[in-house]
């Protein structure tokens, strides 16, 4: 092999193996430190496009779960007041017919319209109740989205409590009901009744369908963050074993640097 001062091959190639192993060591490095495989766009560009996508779609997944929790509350608080306003329907009933006692005189009749009277003031109180500022009863339901994606929605139908159609609004119209004695069949007050039973079943059912919806999100955004982790976090037991490979090479890429590099102390002596 020919001596030469100006070119040291083996130098070269130990230098290029050792900034080699050295940025493989670094990469591992940073990847364990940060717990992501994916530290820098070019590590895996394909990868990234389809990590952004999972992470977003969790995301919507999560804040759609919690617009489904917010929609349950609406309707736990609505049904709270339809079993209040069951209670006061109740009473009414039971006032219309002690109303009818004959042995009652005028002012025990007086003090049971007054309670009466007391009673339609609270169904209209009640039908006026709102949630976060937004009507719990009205003619118009509410649709919640219960889809990342949107495409999936539950429609929670209207319970409009102070209309004629329900029996509580004929019941708290003062103009026709002033008391108890222009109620003329007990039908009106259990009509009533039933109608605010068929709201609670509703709102049972309503209840029911997105508690179900928010079990499905949930469960699609475990598997959408599951399949998003193998993409992007680092296997710390592999890469762990790669940061001892590159840091043996890179060790070892120094010591033959320098090896290499005193090969062209054999040209000095020569000359010397």
């Amino acid at each position: 092999m020919s001596v030469v001062i100006n070119t040291n091959y083996a130098a070269t190639v130990a230098s290029n193996n050792l900034a080699a192993s050295n940025s493989s060591l670094q990469k591992s490095l940073n990847r364990l430190s940060s717990g992501s495989k994916i530290v820098n766009p070019s590590d895996d560009a394909g990868g990234l496009a389809v990590s952004m996508k999972f992470s977003a779609a969790a995301k919507r997944s999560a804040a759609a779960a919690t617009n489904i929790g917010n929609a349950v509350s609406f309707l736990q608080t609505q049904d709270g007041v339809l079993k209040v306003a069951g209670k006061v329907l109740d009473r009414m009933s039971e006032l219309h017919t002690l109303y009818q006692d004959p042995t009652k005189n005028s002012d025990d009749l007086a003090n049971y319209d007054a309670e009466f009277t007391e009673l339609q003031s609270e169904l209209t109180s009640l039908s006026d109740e709102k949630f976060n500022d937004v009507s719990l009863f009205g003619s118009t339901g509410l649709t919640v989205k219960v889809s990342e994606d949107a495409s999936q929605t539950v429609s929670l139908s209207g319970k409009d409590l102070s209309s004629s159609t329900s029996g509580v609004g004929a019941l708290t119209d003062s103009a026709s009901v002033s008391s108890l004695g222009d109620i003329s069949n007990l039908s009106d007050i259990t009509d009533a009744i039933q109608n605010v039973a068929t709201m609670r079943a509703t709102n049972g059912a309503e209840q029911s369908r997105l508690g179900f919806a928010s079990e499905v999100l949930t469960v699609n955004k475990a598997n959408l963050e599951a399949a998003n982790s193998r993409i992007t976090d680092v296997d710390v037991a592999e890469e762990s074993t790669q940061l001892a490979r590159w840091n043996i090479l890179v060790q070892s890429g120094t010591a033959m640097l320098a090896q290499a590099n005193q090969s062209s102390q054999v040209a000095l002596r020569l000359i010397q």
